[in-house]
């Protein structure tokens, strides 16, 4: 009897361990379908081993592949750093430790090495918005000798996901310092082309009087190159005094900014009329302000130049003044109803000699009586960039875009509140 349930017992293990081979199998079956493991005629344990012997290569190439990439990262001109969810440094290159002097940042609190405000802000917008976002701003930092230094820094940060943030960050001095020197350079240039300028304008005007009438129209044409290049040369001049001109040293009078911008506008009233473009401005009727008249004056002017050459015939220019006493700054906003900036070269509008001409197609300016009219401008793409000069002179800022109603150009100019 005991031999009998002996071998019932065991004819039951069998069958059940039969029964879980085949459930081992059949799931092998199933997983293995899911991957093209040749041949596919072997049995499944001869597959699976190909496969694991397939991840174990695969496995070793993404090592070399992470590891090539850490290389690029750590060797990379450009300094480049990577934080956690709780800002904590993740990876951090030679260019990023020789640019913050930090030695050893790993798993260190970023803001115990970068101490910047601006950058902080920009990794918790990343971080928010879960995009891509770029910022410039000057970094200050101590040197050895204990003097304060400002450095200017462009950063983008990138999300990386589970709340971590890549950020690359570039030093921007040397391009600064270029820039700087072809200033200089063009400033230098306009200083000694003012005088030779200035005796060929007085020659030329003298021969237009006495030439006779079959050379008049090549000495007309003579008088008016000299006046654009005299143009040239004060607006680069205008635009070196004005970067060295800082807020604090600008002088400033009340007046009355409502009153300003019907004084812009009517100065270019006979640009307007020949094209029929109307102004209409929204705002207070009146606005005392404190600030440099003749400096707000030309900037107005600049803009409502660009507006009418480029807005269509029968269009309109719009202004618009805005105050946030609560932010301390007023927005006047400039719109034409034009063709706009090519999205392209939005970033470059305020930049010298930059003239975006793709879609912003420039209206022919009509002559006065005698078959002339003062230009405004050189017509040489310094227009914006001493506009922005301006308003960065007295403490704003100012932005360019394409209006979502009308299609034109807008131009936001932020002053800060002024008390006459």
């Amino acid at each position: 009897m005991e031999l009998i349930f002996l071998g019932v017992g065991l004819l039951l293990g069998l069958a059940v361990w039969f029964w879980q081979w085949q459930q081992v199998q059949h799931a092998l079956e199933m997983l293995l379908e899911q991957y093209t493991v040749r041949p596919f005629k072997s049995s499944p344990w001869q597959r699976l081993q190909t496969l694991l012997s397939q991840q174990l290569q695969e496995q070793e190439r993404c090592r070399q592949q992470l590891l090539r990439s850490q290389k690029l990262v750590e060797y990379a001109p450009i300094a480049y750093f990577e934080v956690d969810e709780a800002d904590c440094v993740v990876c951090c290159n030679a260019a990023a430790r020789s640019l913050f002097g930090c030695a050893h940042p790993q798993g260190r609190l970023f803001l115990e090495l970068v101490r910047s405000y601006e950058l902080d802000c920009l990794i918790e917008e990343v971080r928010q918005g879960q995009t891509m976002r770029e910022q410039e701003w000057l970094y200050a930092y101590l040197t050895p000798t204990g003097q304060t230094k400002r450095k200017p820094l462009r950063a983008r940060g990138l999300f990386l996901g589970e709340g971590h943030v890549g950020v690359f960050i570039e030093d921007c001095e040397e391009v600064v310092r270029l820039r700087d020197e072809r200033d200089r350079w063009a400033a230098d240039v306009a200083h000694e082309l003012k005088t030779p300028l200035t005796s060929l304008r007085l020659v030329a005007e003298t021969l237009q009087q006495r030439v006779p009438q079959s050379l008049r129209d090549w000495v007309d044409r003579l008088l008016e190159e000299i006046i654009r290049l005299s143009l040239l040369v004060q607006e680069l001049l205008e635009l070196n005094r004005l970067s060295h001109t800082s807020a604090d040293s600008l002088e400033r009078h009340p007046l009355d900014l409502i009153q300003l911008i019907d004084t812009a506008w009517q100065s270019l009233a006979p640009l307007a009329e020949a094209k029929n473009i109307r102004h209409e401005y929204t705002g207070p009727e009146q606005f005392p302000y404190c600030g440099n008249e003749s400096q707000l004056f030309r900037l107005l002017v600049n803009l409502y130049d660009n507006a009418i050459k480029y807005g269509p015939v029968s269009g309109r220019v719009l202004t618009r003044l805005l105050s946030d006493r609560e932010g301390g700054y007023l927005c006047l906003e400039v719109i034409d109803t034009g063709s706009g900036f090519p999205p392209k070269d939005l970033p470059h509008v305020f930049e010298r000699f930059y003239r975006a001409q793709a879609r912003r197609h420039r209206f022919v300016i009509p002559t006065d009586s005698e078959g002339r009219m003062p230009p405004i401008g050189s017509g040489s793409g310094l227009g914006l960039a001493i506009a922005r000069q301006i308003v960065e002179c007295h403490g704003g800022y100012m932005q360019a875009a394409n209006h979502p109603q009308y299609g034109g150009a807008w131009l936001r100019i932020y002053l800060p509140l002024t008390s006459p």
